[in-house]
């Protein structure tokens, strides 16, 4: 696969997961305590580790911790939290 195409394919899988965030939590109104333990150690361990995903593809935001904070919340979309449920 490219480098191109899986930037393409990473940002929108980064996308589908704000969606479905957004959704739970705020369309739904149905409050997820797993969902939003992995958002948050997603984005504190991208912190932790200067994880920017969209830094790898060159591209910089003026905004600092951006790219780490999607990187998070890229990272939570590999955890399990729906199996408990």
């Amino acid at each position: 696969m490219g480098n191109k195409t899986f930037e393409i394919v990473s940002f929108a899988i980064l996308i589908e997961a704000i969606i479905t965030y957004f959704n739970q939590f705020f369309i739904q109104e149905n409050f997820c305590w797993q969902m939003l333990f992995s958002i948050a150690l997603g984005i504190v361990i991208a912190v932790a580790y200067n994880l920017d995903l969209p830094a790898h593809f060159n591209l910089n935001s003026q905004i600092p911790y951006v790219g780490c904070v999607l990187t998070g919340v890229l990272l939570s979309r590999g955890s399990n939290y729906g199996a408990s449920r």
